[in-house]
């Protein structure tokens, strides 16, 4: 427009500038000689600053904050605008209007928050407006919150590394059902990726919730390179983790900070930040797991209320994969992810061809040093018993125990697996497994697991009975009232329960009086009015005298005062 007015001062505008100015616009002719009639009217400092005409519509600070308050419903927020412009000083046409403040305003909004427009926009205005002046962060922002609206965000690359330079960790559970020893479950997988080459290097498979057991277990295999490891592996400068209690337990610090590994703790609930494992979250979703039988995004919850016939009984597991067979196709998709697949970023190689092109040296740890980095040392000195050794109240023994009771050792043991514990001498050396001495058999395991289950259901049943009691309902209504409570009880019905309440309830059955309280000792120094207290068939005790270093009290009351006050 600058350059249009500048040729219209000079007296060469010509229709050929404006033709070829919409052309490039991609508008036409005429609105191109409207904004130059608009143009005209400014000053030349707005022309130049390339500001608008004023009486364009704007959205201000109250109407976001109206926006937050309708989440993001530009329609509502118009709505409320012109009830409110109908309900001021002088309503339509200059006249007051009997629409009322309270009418004007939502419920819970205080009419001072909306503002008074001396003109509301018409809908279409307005919602362009709104278009305009907010980004598409924003908006998604007012209607879902600020997950939404970081969706819309834009985010910069890590910068190009080499191998073993940084590693991602994560876990991601299969949204899918395996039979584990005969319990369906959701399998999780735990896994190690080089964020330089694509390449997994250690990956773990549990039928239950992750620990930091599964991680040290994957850390072992990401590390590793011998069989039935590697090759690719070794130890990294640094482990990107997102804020998993299990990958920050002290035991895999210890292990990480031994190895002189960096553990990078990334805030809460900033995926975009370990995208390398997020993607392949992702991928193995997409790849793997949607095409194994009993595959859903979303698993049906059971439904509450009546007991469906058979509840409690072992769940049919005839049409699960069982979780050998899904640990084998885990292992496999990682072995083709790793030998198979072809990346685009890598220039279509595959991520073990790009790990081995890197000329980067290698750090290996011992497999005999990794062993111990990844066991937790509780750190008290133990003695070798002709019994074994005592760990946690339990005994553990060994074959290679034999003829050397009496000496001092050291126990390391992997989180959660006490089953089976590592015994070390006292000066760290790896002397051999142990086991439990008196384990239970799998049919005491198999009976514990059943009485444990039918308890678990009988309090859920108690407590369902409970919450069925607590329940308050009211009758419906289509007039304005009060609210009416429904559930009548007769007085006996009444009665029983507050008697089964007394004699539930521990403070009420209490009898603190039933008998008193001894007498102090005479060489107490006590008031005079507990100094009376006797119990029965005591004889009352001589008031102590006071001390000769000590004045007495001239405001005490004697036991005769205190009996007759």
């Amino acid at each position: 427009m600058r350059r249009l007015l500048a040729l219209r001062a000079e007296r060469r505008l010509a229709r050929e500038h404006v033709r070829l100015a919409g052309e490039c616009l991609g508008v036409s002719e005429r609105t191109v000689w409207r904004w130059l009639a608009e143009a005209s009217r400014l000053p030349r400092a707005a022309i130049c600053s390339g500001e608008r005409s004023g009486d364009r519509f704007e959205i201000t600070g109250e109407i976001r904050v109206l926006l937050a308050y309708w989440h993001g419903s530009a329609s509502a927020v118009h709505r409320q605008l012109v009830a409110r412009a109908q309900s001021g000083p002088h309503g339509r046409g200059g006249q007051p209007t009997a629409v009322s403040e309270s009418a004007a305003c939502p419920a819970g909004a205080p009419p001072a928050a909306v503002p008074l427009l001396d003109a509301v926009p018409s809908l279409s205005t307005f919602l362009r407006a709104v278009r305009r002046d907010l980004t598409a962060g924003e908006r998604a922002g007012l209607a879902e919150g600020p997950e939404a609206a970081r969706a819309h965000d834009v985010f910069g690359e890590w910068a190009a590394s080499w191998r073993d330079y940084v590693w991602e960790a994560d876990h991601v559970q299969a949204p899918l059902l395996v039979d584990a020893d005969g319990d369906l479950v959701r399998p999780w997988v735990t896994w190690f990726i080089d964020c330089a080459t694509k390449v997994i290097t250690g990956t773990a498979v549990t039928p239950g919730v992750p620990s930091c057991a599964f991680v040290l277990v994957a850390l072992r295999a990401a590390v590793l390179r011998e069989e039935p490891y590697g090759p690719a592996g070794g130890t990294p400068e640094q482990v990107r983790v997102d804020r998993g209690k299990d990958f920050l337990s002290t035991t895999v610090t210890a292990a990480f900070g031994t190895m002189g590994v960096t553990v990078k703790d990334l805030p809460a609930y900033s995926a975009r930040l370990k995208g390398t494992v997020e993607n392949l979250n992702r991928a193995v979703d997409r790849m793997l797991f949607a095409a194994l039988p009993g595959y859903t995004l979303t698993l049906a919850k059971p439904r509450s209320g009546r007991r469906r016939k058979g509840a409690g009984r072992r769940p049919d597991t005839s049409g699960a994969m069982s979780f050998q067979d899904f640990t084998a196709e885990v292992l496999a998709w990682t072995h083709w992810w790793n030998t198979e697949h072809r990346i685009q970023a890598l220039s279509g190689r595959t991520p073990l061809e790009a790990w081995q092109a890197d000329p980067t040296p290698v750090t290996d740890v011992p497999a005999a040093d990794l062993w111990t980095f990844t066991l937790e040392d509780d750190g008290r000195p133990r003695k070798l018993t002709s019994h074994g050794v005592r760990w946690r109240g339990r005994t553990y023994i060994a074959p290679w125990m034999t003829g050397q009771a009496g000496l001092g050792v050291t126990v390391r043991s992997m989180p959660h697996h006490d089953h089976e514990i590592d015994i070390c001498d006292a000066s760290g050396g790896y002397l051999g497994p142990a086991h439990l001495a008196d384990a239970a058999t799998p049919e005491q395991l198999e009976a514990l697991r059943t009485a444990r289950a039918e308890r678990a259901r009988r309090l859920r049943a108690e407590v369902k009975a409970a919450e069925t009691l607590r329940r308050q309902r009211f009758a419906p209504a289509t007039t304005a009232g009060p609210a009416q409570r429904l559930g009548a009880l007769t007085s006996a019905q009444a009665g029983h329960e507050l008697a089964t309440v007394e004699h539930t309830d521990a403070s009420k059955l209490a009898l603190p009086d039933l008998i008193p309280p001894a007498a102090p000792p005479a060489d107490w120094r006590t008031p005079p009015s507990l100094a009376t207290r006797t119990a029965p068939g005591r004889s009352a005790p001589v008031p102590a005298e006071p001390a000769a270093d000590v004045p007495p009290d001239p405001t005490a009351q004697t036991a005769e005062d205190g009996d007759a006050s």
